[in-house]
């Protein structure tokens, strides 16, 4: 007979979200649903004590590689999370996959055009220069590279605004909970 855990004990993964204001979406889905917030990204940061870009400099992408894998060996290990972490790092070294049984991963997505309608209001007039625009690009591929894995569920966030858009992850995340069992 297989376990299953209470739909309290189960993390909500947000995963494949690129908009200046992703941590603060995950925070209040936490804050409503009264579980702790991880952002991996802002653990990186804080163990290094550096922004990820500075860190990438200085000492390469293998470094926050290696703490990003520390990291996701303590939050494979937590329950009743709201946990945001890049698409890409949970696909390099089956994270995903260690965390698939006690979480339910939320991918909220838009239609590319409203993408780009986003990443231009963001940018401003550094949205001009084919370099910025490029790396922002970039950002977006490792970011949808979880989509379409098994296990990661798409949300159609294009036309929800922030508020539409908590809610719309909260029940889609008690949904997929109950449905699991």
């Amino acid at each position: 007979m297989a376990f299953s855990l209470p739909l309290t004990e189960r993390n909500l993964i947000l995963t494949g979200y690129i908009e200046p204001n992703k941590p603060r979406v995950g925070r209040q889905v936490a804050e409503r649903l009264k579980m702790r917030f991880i952002d991996v990204e802002a653990e990186i940061e804080q163990r290094i004590g550096d922004e990820l870009e500075t860190i990438r400099n200085s000492f390469g992408e293998r470094r926050v590689k290696a703490v990003e894998d520390e990291i996701m060996q303590q939050v494979i290990l937590y329950r009743q999370a709201v946990i945001r972490v890049n698409g890409s790092t949970l696909m390099h070294s089956e994270h995903l996959e260690k965390m698939l049984p006690n979480s339910i991963v939320i991918c909220p997505v838009a239609r590319l055009d409203a993408i780009l309608q986003g990443l231009h209001l963001t940018f401003g007039a550094r949205y001009h220069d084919p370099a910025e625009r490029a790396a922002a690009l970039g950002e977006l591929k490792r970011e949808w590279a979880v989509r379409g894995q098994p296990g990661v569920h798409e949300l159609d966030a294009t036309d929800l605004d922030e508020p539409a858009l908590i809610h719309e992850i909260i029940a889609m995340w008690q949904d997929l909970a109950i449905q699991r069992g």
